[in-house]
């Protein structure tokens, strides 16, 4: 029986952020290839397609496996108006992306360019992070996955500052948040009387419970509402090397773009975003407010922002 022809990047077109584990079976089956890691580098056009880089115009995709199974695709974020270091890599949004699914393990990743300094040492957060395989499909040889640790071979991270029992990223935190404000009703309502407030309160409370910040001890989550109500959170997740970090900002939109689908059918519309919630430590050495007033003010100016405050003993 003749073996199926792979099928051409030009044809795969994708809505959804997150492949599950029988899909992605079935998808390389059909698709001519024997292995889920090798449907990857097909992939990444399609992730290609799904960034949103209006400044630099350079479209980066980035496709994962983790080990449950799945396929996370990541893809870079840019926000105009505000300096490219609030930007999100599309690695960083892979990672993001399946921390927020559960996902424990990330075993190799397919990337349209070489992965940068900043994303070679934002994933050494996770365990295990020497042997990722990372497959560059620029460099013109869909085969050729090689250890992050030949990306990066001298590397600083996590065993250099933390316990080795303490979690990483992709790793369950459960961080001591307990709000100092009172519960307040919502400006805005569901069908069933729920305010809108009160579920981005919850969603950044969450969010901050499962921050990966050991390196500060400042957990933090941040939680938006798009103009149907949706709320979509992001926790913060710090970096050894302190700069790559991704801030719960920039997680939430990780998530929003991810709950959005397709973000080139998004990208005439802007972000619709309507209402937003903070979520950290009481005078924190890291404190993300300023940033979220930033972002807002250049990207939904009509948003409204809570802030809360919690202690941890």
């Amino acid at each position: 029986m003749e073996a199926k022809p792979v099928r051409s990047t030009a044809e795969i077109r994708l809505r959804r952020f997150v492949i599950e584990a029988d899909e992605a079976s079935a998808m390389a089956k059909d698709w001519g290839v024997a292995t889920a890691a090798e449907l990857l580098p097909l992939l990444v056009p399609a992730a290609q397609r799904l960034a949103r880089p209006p400044i630099s115009n350079y479209h980066v995709g980035a496709v994962g496996l983790g080990s449950s199974g799945r396929i996370y695709l990541g893809v870079n974020l840019e926000f105009p108006g505000l300096p490219l270091h609030h930007s999100v890599h599309a690695e960083q949004f892979l990672v993001t992306n399946a921390a927020a699914h559960g996902e424990t393990a990330i075993r190799c990743i397919a990337v349209s360019a070489a992965p940068c300094g900043h994303c070679r040492q934002f994933l050494q957060e996770i365990r295990g992070a020497a042997e990722i395989r990372i497959l560059v499909t620029s460099d013109g040889n869909p085969s050729a996955f090689r250890p992050l640790s030949d990306f990066l071979p001298h590397p600083f991270g996590p065993p250099d500052l933390l316990h080795k029992d303490r979690p990483l990223l992709l790793e369950p935190h459960d961080n001591e948040v307990r709000l100092l404000e009172p519960k307040t009703a919502g400006e805005f309502c569901n069908g069933d009387g729920e305010g809108v407030e009160d579920r981005l309160r919850r969603a950044a409370e969450s969010a901050a419970r499962a921050a990966h910040a050991p390196y500060s001890g400042c957990p933090a989550g941040f939680a938006v509402a798009d103009g149907e109500g949706r709320v979509h959170a992001g926790s913060y997740e710090e970096s050894a090397a302190y700069n790559p970090s991704l801030g719960p900002v920039q997680a939430a939109m990780v998530a929003y773009v991810a709950a959005h689908g397709d973000a080139g059918e998004q990208r005439g519309r802007g972000w619709e975003i309507v209402a937003a919630a903070l979520v950290e430590k009481e005078a924190a050495a890291v404190s993300h407010e300023a940033t979220a007033r930033i972002f807002l003010a250049a990207v939904a100016p009509r948003a409204h922002l809570r802030v809360y405050r919690f202690r941890s003993s």
